[in-house]
């Protein structure tokens, strides 16, 4: 099967393209695989160099709005998996067109080709974020879009056009919305990268207002066996949250990364609340566990744990980033 893979050489995206090369998934055991990635601050080459020389995987740089190069790398394409996204919420506040133009022109432009070309089945990976808030209870996918954030935003505005094509042209399109993720690979603006390397450094970590917003967290290795999932038997023209039912407040989080650092409260550092910060986020994950068997495999503490020993082992892959340093686009990183 020919795979195209938007954002592979990001944190999720290159997850999946990593695992799915191993034979991780069923129904993926032999994949060929194409990585377009733009290869903005927060995707790496390097979260692919162990699979880079596979003869399974081609990458090629380039941009999900240039709409001649997209047509290029759809071509014979089976399956499209659209993980390709600006995702910060900070920098969205900040300015939000870059999130405008990847997040809804991107989708569109994807949609649009994979509709002409024929591609089997299209899967936008989109998040939690796209309800809102919700004070009590998870949010069922037939949840009314309430985002609270120009990122969260785009996003929903991607998740409205890929369900307009579903129901105008009749495509198979499946949206995936996931609770927060961690794990290896992350880039280290992110809460979980940003608190480890902070204290791995000795510096400070910075906690937002009160401590107490709410975040369901999940390991990204469990986030990509249901995208996985919902791209081998997931129904087209339907939404499926993913989630794992473990709820941390930001304080709690910051208080489990201490203690795995053997730090204390000094080292943390209150700033002001993030605008429009949202309180809680908490999806209800029994469509896809009903339908399609789905289950977690990483243990919250174990999986926090491992991902901590990894960024101790892995300086060399986010001190560049941290700094500003990226590394340069490879050889085969070159446009089609």
């Amino acid at each position: 099967m020919r795979i195209l893979v938007t954002g592979g050489a990001g944190f999720i995206g290159s997850n999946f393209v990593r695992h799915a090369l191993a034979g991780a998934y069923e129904g993926f055991e032999d994949p060929q695989i194409v990585v377009l990635d733009k290869l903005t601050y927060a995707g790496t080459m390097d979260s692919l160099a162990s699979v880079i020389h596979d003869p399974r995987l081609e990458f090629v740089h380039g941009d999900i709005c240039d709409e001649d190069l997209v047509d290029r790398v759809m071509k014979d394409v089976a399956l499209v998996l659209h993980f390709a996204a600006e995702t910060h919420v900070d920098r969205s506040i900040n300015s939000g067109v870059d999130f405008v133009r990847t997040n809804v022109v991107g989708t569109q432009t994807l949609l649009e080709s994979a509709r002409r070309g024929g591609v089997g089945k299209f899967v936008l990976v989109s998040t939690d974020e796209v309800y809102g808030s919700i004070e009590r209870g998870s949010w069922v996918e037939d949840h009314p879009l309430e985002p609270n954030s120009p990122y969260s935003a785009s996003k929903a505005a991607g998740d409205l056009l890929a369900r307009a094509f579903s129901r105008t042209y009749g495509y198979p399109v499946s949206i995936t919305r996931c609770s927060n993720n961690y794990g290896p690979f992350q880039f280290p603006e992110k809460v979980i990268p940003l608190f480890i390397t902070n204290l791995l450094d000795g510096d400070t970590v910075p906690l937002y207002g009160d401590g107490l917003h709410v975040r369901e967290w999940i390991h990204v290795d469990d986030h990509c066996r249901g995208i996985a999932l919902v791209a081998r038997h997931g129904r087209p023209n339907e939404v499926y949250n993913i989630g794992s039912e473990v709820e941390l407040t930001n304080r709690e989080l910051t208080e489990t990364l201490l203690e795995i650092a053997q730090a204390d409260w000094s080292r943390v550092r209150h700033v002001n609340d993030r605008k429009g910060h949202d309180r809680r986020y908490s999806v209800d994950s029994t469509k896809i566990t009903t339908e399609l068997g789905y289950r977690t495999q990483v243990d919250f503490m174990d999986g926090l744990r491992d991902t901590a020993r990894w960024y101790a082992e892995n300086r060399s892959w986010w001190e560049p980033l941290k700094k500003g340093d990226y590394p340069p686009v490879w050889e085969e990183a070159s446009p089609v």
